[in-house]
């Protein structure tokens, strides 16, 4: 088990005020290779080092989030698949080597769910649902999973269909993982066409989390203009923290572990620290 300690984290510790508690991020961008799941995986891992209680739903049937966090496919079972199909939280999660971070893995039967939920009544609402089962609202006990954590992370699938709807359905705010590259405003403009009809129809709350640019590199004049023309596309949504090209990052995900476990002095893991620390401070959250 890994200590805190080995995650040398230099912003301190946080805790979060009641009305950050249980917020529920979905991590999502519809083209794939823009470090979706490093981010979330890595995120959540800087968070928990914090001392904040996360927990990562690998919603994406790839697994990739379940693999980074090196949890074997014998024990990911039921899983988000399960979840969404009756089984409790409690049989769903499972314990990282991270302290305070927990994931609900993702499993094969995953890749089948867009066609299954196309033939239910609301299938919107399935996650939803599942995530605030014990929240009160349906006479549960608050033992779900918005009161047993700070943050709750969604890794979405790379495409914009049920799955991401219902990731969407369930959260509080919409984080977006944007590779620096020529086509990156236009798969932004698509992804925030599904977001505000999903704030329209079905979730009045979602917000935008903000918008992190991945796979900058300072040698590339393009990198930069990308860089220029989204944040002239979406001001103060995009944060000031930039995650580097780094092949520590790229390395992480095949040892089963985080980069700010594989590789802490990193210039990727530094990048995904200083997100944690100015996510919280947007949010008012400080740190001792």
């Amino acid at each position: 088990m890994i200590q805190e300690s080995e995650i040398t984290m230099a912003q301190g510790r946080a805790v979060a005020p009641e009305n950050i508690r249980g917020r529920i991020v979905a991590v999502a961008n519809q083209k794939g290779g823009v470090g979706k799941t490093t981010t979330a995986i890595n995120l959540g891992t800087a968070l928990a080092a914090v001392g904040l209680k996360v927990l990562i739903l690998d919603f994406d049937p790839q697994g990739n989030a379940s693999t980074g966090l090196g949890i074997k496919h014998e024990s990911r079972p039921p899983g988000s698949y399960g979840l969404i199909h009756g089984a409790a939280l409690a049989e769903t999660v499972r314990r990282t080597e991270i302290p305070n971070l927990d994931l609900v893995p993702s499993t094969v039967e995953l890749a089948g769910a867009e066609y299954e939920l196309a033939q239910i009544p609301r299938p919107q609402y399935l996650l939803q649902k599942a995530i605030r089962a014990g929240d009160g609202l349906d006479g549960g006990l608050p033992e779900d999973a918005r009161v047993s954590y700070d943050y709750i992370l969604i890794d979405c699938p790379p495409a914009l269909g049920m799955l991401t709807v219902n990731a969407l359905v369930a959260a509080d705010s919409l984080l977006v993982p944007l590779q620096c590259e020529f086509f990156a405003l236009e798969g932004l403009s698509q992804l925030l066409g599904i977001y505000e009809r999903v704030r329209t129809s079905f979730n009045a709350v979602l917000q935008i989390q903000g918008v992190v640019l991945t796979m900058y590199d300072r040698r590339n004049n393009l990198s930069e203009q990308v860089a220029e023309d989204v944040r002239n596309h979406m001001g103060r949504k995009v944060y000031d923290t930039v995650i580097p090209r780094n092949v520590r990052v790229s390395e992480a995900p095949s040892f089963g572990r985080p980069v700010l476990l594989y590789d802490i002095h990193c210039a990727g893991a530094q990048a995904y620290a200083h997100l944690a620390s100015e996510m919280l401070k947007r949010e008012g959250i400080r740190l001792s």
